[in-house]
C-alpha cells in the first residue's frame, strides 16, 4: 500500500475509531505526526501506522505509555479504578463517553477480538467486543469464550449485529462472489492483522475448503483497519479484502457484497456482571437513548442489544 497516500483528518479518526477531536488533541499534544497543504491537516499512512505502533493498546485520559509494537501493555491510573472497555468500533467510544458521563471513570483499549478475549483472562481489561466466527459451530464469540478464558465462568451480551463481506472495485470487474475466488491466479487480496474478526472469519473460511494462505497473493499484506484495506482496493493496490458494510459506504470507487451477519458482542466475567460499572454499561445500553443514536446509523442493527446471549 502507498505508505506516502494523504489521508485526511475523518480517515484517521476513522481507522483509530475515535472523533476528529481527539486526532487534534493528538496533534497539539506531539503524538501523532502530521503536515498540513493550506490550511488542511493531512497523514501519510507511515504516520498512522507508527502512531498504532507505539500506542494502540490503550489511550488513557492523562496518561500515555509507548509500549513495544508486541507488548499488550494497558497503562491505568493507579490512584483511580479503571474500567477498561477493549475493542475497535465507534459503538464502543459512544459508550465510554456515556459511561464516564455516569461517574465512571471508563477507558479504552483499541485491540482485536482475539487478543482482546486473551486481555480479559489475564485481568488486564473489564470488558471486551468481540466478532469471532467458528467455521466448525457457525456461532459467533461462545466457542473463543470457552477456549481462550479457561476456567472462568463468562457472560456473552449482544451488542449489535453488523454484514461483513468482500469490498471489490467498482462494478466488480473481475467478478469475486466467493471465498474461493480468493485462490484464483488473477486475484490479489489485502488482509486484517492477526486476531481481527475480519481475519478469522476469512481463516475460517479458508481452511474449510482447504485453501492455505500461501496460495493466496497478498495473503501476508497486512493491515490495521477496515478504511485502509477498503482505500487499497479504491486505488487498485487489491483486488479484494474483508470488511464491514458501514466502512464501505465511506471509500469512493468501491463496491461491497454481503457475505455474512456477524454477531458483535460484549464479554465479561460473570463475577463482574453485577458490579456498578457493569450495571451502569447494561442500563446504557439498553437505554431508548442509545439505541436511538445507532439505531438511526446504517449499520448497525439494535434489535436485542444489552440481551444475555450465554454464559459459559
Amino acid at each position: 500500500m502507498d505508505q506516502n497516500k494523504a489521508l485526511s483528518t475523518q480517515q484517521v479518526a476513522d481507522i483509530l475509531h475515535v472523533s476528529k477531536s481527539t486526532i487534534y488533541d493528538l496533534i497539539r499534544k506531539g503524538e501523532i505526526t502530521s503536515y498540513k497543504v493550506g490550511r488542511k491537516v493531512r497523514f501519510t499512512q507511515e504516520d498512522v501506522e507508527d502512531y498504532i505502533a507505539k500506542s494502540r493498546n490503550l489511550q488513557a485520559a492523562s496518561t500515555i505509555k509507548e509500549p513495544s509494537p508486541n507488548d499488550l501493555t494497558f497503562v491505568t491510573n493507579q490512584n483511580s479504578k479503571n474500567f477498561i472497555i477493549c475493542g475497535q468500533d465507534v459503538i464502543l467510544d459512544v459508550l465510554s463517553n456515556y459511561l464516564r458521563l455516569s461517574g465512571i471513570p471508563a477507558l479504552r483499549a483499541y485491540i482485536g477480538s482475539y487478543d482482546s478475549l486473551i486481555s480479559l483472562y489475564q485481568g488486564k481489561v473489564q470488558v471486551t467486543a468481540a466478532h469471532l466466527w467458528d467455521g466448525d459451530t457457525d456461532q459467533y464469540n461462545i466457542p473463543y469464550v470457552r477456549r481462550l478464558l479457561p476456567g472462568i465462568p463468562a457472560v456473552i451480551i449482544h451488542l449489535t449485529c453488523r454484514m461483513q463481506g468482500f469490498y471489490v472495485a467498482k462494478g466488480n470487474p473481475k467478478n469475486i462472489q466467493t471465498w474461493s475466488d480468493f485462490a484464483r491466479d488473477d486475484i490479489t487480496m489485502i488482509n486484517r492483522e492477526k486476531g481481527a474478526g475480519s481475519r478469522v472469519l476469512l481463516d475460517e473460511n479458508l481452511r474449510l475448503l482447504c485453501i492455505s494462505g500461501a496460495q493466496v497473493n497478498g495473503y501476508s499484506n497486512e493491515t490495521s483497519s477496515h478504511l485502509t484495506v477498503a482505500s487499497a482496493v479504491s486505488s487498485g493496490e487489491a483486488d479484494v479484502a474483508v470488511g464491514n458494510e458501514k466502512i464501505a459506504r465511506q471509500v469512493d470507487n468501491i463496491e461491497f457484497i454481503p457475505i455474512k451477519k456477524e454477531r458483535y458482542q460484549l464479554i465479561i466475567k460473570k463475577e463482574d456482571l453485577h458490579t456498578p460499572e457493569v450495571l451502569s454499561m447494561l442500563n446504557i445500553i439498553r437505554s431508548a437513548t442509545f439505541k436511538k443514536e445507532f439505531g438511526n446509523i446504517g449499520g448497525y442493527d439494535t434489535t436485542d442489544i444489552g440481551k444475555i446471549v450465554a454464559e459459559t
